[in-house]
């Protein structure tokens, strides 16, 4: 039942993070405040496709 997603930055859109989700319980996408090395600083992260 989980998934790997994969979180984008929010400001560069760079895709930095992989994390596993299970989709029945969590439908909708997930967003964390994690560092972006490509912007140096701590931004929010989204769950891309």
């Amino acid at each position: 039942m989980r998934d790997k997603v994969i979180l984008a930055c929010g400001q560069c859109k760079r895709r930095n993070y992989t994390t596993k989700k299970n989709k029945k319980n969590t439908p909708d996408k997930l967003e964390f405040k994690k560092y972006c090395r490509f912007c140096k600083t701590h931004t929010p992260h989204k769950e891309t496709k």
